[in-house]
Formats: structure tokens, C-alpha cells, sequence
């Protein structure tokens, strides 16, 4: 079965099949302080007219010009911007920052780049749109242009950390963009203020068809835990209680946002060594 969603973001509008770009966070509370260097990210594209706002996701600084995301987030973007403020809207959608998607102060410029094996046809899973082999490798790397000092950074994993852990191991989610579906009176759709939000959640472990590429995250907003859904991919997936990124998220399988995420997993040795050239 392929479903074609339809995610308006910026000012253009970019389109999902089968399975949909990830990572507003539901059901979870306002971040505050806890997580300041997790930003959100405006990526620009090319047009007759010249370069615009296209979609937005989230990211985390893990250098002082080096932010770390997902590949679709970088993929066909030919410039980037980021805030880091925890609140770009007010309760009544008021924006708090200048100029947004624009630029305007407090925003820093970027330039984009994705793993090169990102969707790449000499993946293990074989070429083509379905899963998981549409989204492999789907990470991507944002260069600022001036160095972000005052808001400390993210940690990389060992290599190999996400084998190590048991299932139910706690994750912490971190990201911008939609919280919660709008339904009666029409078509239901999904909502939320550009502010970052926190839920906590849990690995679903175990071997599955890609498991040496994704973590496989619960999405349900029982028991006091949340998810992640529409609208700005990219955002990281945190040991409980760490700043170590043990994923970035990738995808949902359902517009309802439930049951299981995905993630890309950047403690893969190969996936590392990528982005530490960056940082060199």
C-alpha cells in the first residue's frame, strides 16, 4: 500500500509516500532549559525566483559550527538558517523572533550537507521507495556559518552503544513542530507552535529487517510517555537522562503518529566517521 501525504511546512510543500518524515514531539511538555542546544532549522531551495524557505526540522549542535540531523532534512536544500530559542511563538502563534522563516536576528546561516550513501541503490535493502530503503543512511550535517558557544552541545555515541542496550531502555525525544491532530468539522490535521518540546519514551528492541540501521522507538503516549510525528524531522533521540544522540528521527509508519517510530542510527562506525570530518 502507498499513501501519498501531503505536509505543508514553510512555503512550499513537500511530499511523503508510504511512509512519512517524522519528529514533532507529542504529548510532551515544553522543553524549557533542559535541552538548549537543540535547535530548529529552516531549509531553503532553489527556485526560477531564487532560493526560499522550503521546510523546517530539528537538530542538535555537536560542535561549535556543527549541527546534526536527518538526510531528508538536508537532501535537495541549497541553504539552511537555525534558532535556538526555546520558544519561536507565542501561545496565540504571535512569533517571538524576527523575521521567521527568513532569518532576521538570532538566526545563524548554514550550509547543508547528506551522508552520501543517503538513499543510495547500494544500500543492503535494494533501491526504490519502499522500506526501509528510501530513507538509508538518513543523516545529514548542517556547517554554521559563525560559532554557537553559549549553549553547550550534544554528545556522539560510542560505536555500537544502541547493541548494547536492553529493550525498554529509556530515550528522551527532543524537537519543534506539531503536537497534537485537530479532528471534526472537516478533514483532521495536525497543529502545533514552532517551540521545543520534550517527551520521554523507550527503545523497542530487538532484531528486525533493519535493525542495524534504525532504533525502532515506541510512539504511544501512555504511562506518561510521548512520540514524535509531523512537521520537523531531524530532531535527536537522547539516552534518558544524557546529551549522548544515539539516532536522529527518519519516520512514522501512520498518520496517526502511533505505535512505532524510526530512527537513524549514528553509532554505526561508518555513520562517524562522516560526521567527525566535519569536526576535525
Amino acid at each position: 500500500m502507498r499513501k501519498a501525504l501531503l505536509i505543508a511546512l514553510v512555503t512550499v510543500a513537500l511530499v511523503a509516500t508510504f511512509v512519512s518524515p517524522a519528529a514533532g514531539i507529542t504529548n510532551g511538555t515544553p522543553d524549557g532549559e533542559d535541552h538548549p542546544y537543540v535547535g530548529i532549522l529552516v531549509f531553503d531551495v532553489e527556485t526560477p525566483d531564487g532560493s526560499v524557505p522550503a521546510w523546517r526540522c530539528s537538530g542538535a549542535l555537536i560542535a561549535p559550527n556543527v549541527v546534526l540531523t536527518a538526510g531528508h532534512c538536508t537532501d535537495g536544500a541549497v541553504g539552511a538558517r537555525m534558532w535556538f530559542d526555546e520558544r519561536l511563538q507565542d501561545d496565540d502563534g504571535t512569533y517571538l523572533v524576527d523575521d521567521y522563516p527568513w532569518g532576521g536576528d538570532g538566526a545563524v546561516e548554514g550550509i547543508p550537507f547528506t551522508n552520501p550513501k543517503y538513499r543510495s541503490d547500494e544500500n543492503p535493502y535494494g533501491g526504490g521507495n519502499g522500506l526501509p530503503a528510501f530513507s538509508y543512511r538518513d543523516v545529514g550535517i548542517v556547517v554554521l556559518d559563525t560559532e554557537v558557544l553559549d549553549v553547550g552541545f550534544a554528545a556522539l555515541p560510542e560505536a555500537g552503544l544502541v547493541d548494547t542496550l536492553k529493550n525498554k531502555t529509556d530515550i528522551d525525544f527532543v524537537g519543534y513542530g506539531v503536537q497534537e491532530i485537530i479532528r471534526g468539522g472537516g478533514p483532521s490535521y495536525w497543529t502545533g507552535l514552532r517551540n521545543r518540546m520534550y517527551a520521554p519514551s523507550a527503545l523497542v528492541s530487538g532484531k528486525f529487517v533493519h535493525s542495524a540501521e534504525y532504533m525502532r522507538l515506541s510512539l504511544n503516549p501512555g504511562g506518561g510517555k510521548g512520540g514524535t510525528c509531523f512537521g520537523d524531522s531531524g530532531g535527536p533521540d537522547l539516552l534518558a537522562d544524557t546529551n549522548t544522540v544515539l539516532a536522529v528521527n527518519s519516520y512514522v509508519t501512520n498518520y496517526n503518529c502511533a505505535g512505532v517510530g524510526y530512527s537513524a542510527r549514528v553509532d554505526i562506525p561508518e555513520v562517524l566517521d562522516w560526521i567527525y570530518t566535519f569536526m576535525s
